[in-house]
């Protein structure tokens, strides 16, 4: 039973939780992008732009946590549904401003359902990732925001944050 607008599609008539229907819904293409940013010291950004951080490659190990985090979204988070994801991208750059990293995750499907939580998941994980490989270089690492950049497909079509939002 799909709910009306402005009502919450996880509760019932009844103000009860469950997990949506969405066996009758036809599969279509979707894809949703998220966004998110982990400031730190310019030391330990520098560290991690050439390469010298002292884990590794942390660069390399938060887009595969991104990536895994993607695809057990659906155990993470109680009422989603298990979808098959037919593509998942990571980027992971400096943020505008210098302060740290932004990390962009781009999830695709062909499903019943959308694909926001694979990559707003996707962003958490991998933020998170970064977190713990560089925190004993700077324990006041800050996370945030993460965001909901766009998505298309669905019943409800393409939607995109306001630029006025995205700053």
């Amino acid at each position: 039973m799909d709910s009306a607008p402005g009502r919450l599609s996880h509760l019932n008539a009844s103000g009860e939780v469950h997990m949506v229907e969405v066996g009758d819904r036809p599969a279509t293409d979707r894809r949703a992008v998220a966004e998110g940013f982990i400031s730190m010291e310019a030391a330990v950004l520098a560290l991690v732009v050439e390469g010298r951080a002292p884990k590794g490659d942390v660069l390399a190990v938060a887009r595969v946590a991104a990536i895994q985090g993607a695809k057990r979204t659906w155990e993470l988070i109680p009422l989603c549904h298990p979808i098959a994801l037919t593509g998942l991208e990571v980027r992971i750059e400096p943020s505008a401003d210098g302060g740290g990293l932004r990390l962009e995750a781009a999830a695709r499907t062909t499903a019943p359902t959308g694909v926001e939580m694979e990559a707003l998941t996707a962003v958490q994980v991998g933020l998170l990732t970064l977190y713990d490989m560089l925190k004993s270089a700077d324990p006041a690492m800050t996370i945030g925001p993460v965001r909901l950049l766009s998505k298309t497909g669905g019943r409800h079509g393409a939607w995109s944050r306001p630029v006025a939002l995205s700053s």
